[in-house]
């Protein structure tokens, strides 16, 4: 099942926390550090386009990936007022499709973590490898085993708001590395009543050489990985690591 499907019309309310400007800022500098300041960027786990809108407000010709057909509407109807040239595809990243090749490719807010298995990690990145330029940089961030081990662990959220609210149960599972959310979702409808939503998301942890192994087998070359909020050396307590991989296996055609 697609991830989101009845929380998208929640979704930008919830996570109105998430800092999308910084994340925005820091992925046009690293990527203009190898020279990408423009072109064709594709985001995939683009969601309710929060990244993509503001990449495509910088120059990019952007591209945005999901499977949720829900959070995609959403994506739309920003696109629509934003009047941005971004095009949205409804299409899981482990078999994406592309006409062509793409500058770079980006996945911030672990969308990655989506992944459950190295296989499907390697997959994923090498689809990517395929739709990159020669050359071309994949940007992506991902939550950490120390995350969901010890901050998320069988901790329970929950948040009420006047137009919905949410109850974001959680376990992890130290065998296999995945963290279960039970989500409950309660929105706000004509009338006064509310609709109640339910969701079960997997995410899984991976450790920094899984990621590395991962993208060797696709053929990547690994290129660096930080924290994601310091851009730093990761440490035991990095919450969000920010990993970048370069395509390998083009010629570049200086015709």
């Amino acid at each position: 099942m697609a991830a989101y499907q009845s929380f998208a019309k929640l979704y930008d309310l919830f996570m109105d926390g998430v800092p999308y400007d910084a994340w925005c800022e820091q992925t046009v500098r690293l990527l203009a550090s190898f020279g990408i300041t423009d072109g064709i960027v594709a985001e995939l786990g683009c969601g309710t386009g929060n990244c993509t809108e503001r990449l495509a407000a910088r120059g990019f010709d952007m591209i945005g990936i999901d499977n949720a057909e829900e959070m995609l509407e959403e994506a739309l109807q920003k696109k629509i007022a934003n009047g941005s040239n971004a095009l949205y595809l409804c299409q899981d990243m482990r078999e994406f499709e592309l006409y062509g090749t793409c500058r770079a490719i980006i996945s911030r807010c672990d969308a990655m973590n989506y992944l459950c298995g190295t296989e499907e990690l390697s997959e994923v990145f090498r689809l990517v490898n395929n739709y990159l330029d020669p050359g071309g940089i994949f940007l992506f961030d991902m939550n950490t085993v120390y995350k969901y081990k010890q901050l998320l662990a069988d901790n329970t959220f929950a948040e009420n708001r006047e137009e919905g609210s949410f109850i974001w149960e959680n376990h992890y599972d130290s065998e296999t590395a995945e963290n279960i959310y039970d989500m409950t979702f309660y929105l706000r409808e004509e009338g006064g009543y509310y609709r109640r939503a339910e969701e079960t998301h997997v995410q899984r942890a991976y450790t920094l050489a899984e990621v590395r192994e991962a993208a060797e087998r696709a053929g990547m070359v690994f290129v660096a990985a930080m924290d994601a909020e310091t851009e730093g050396t990761l440490t035991d307590e990095s919450e969000r690591m920010l990993i970048l991989l370069r395509e390998q296996g083009k010629e570049v055609n200086n015709e």
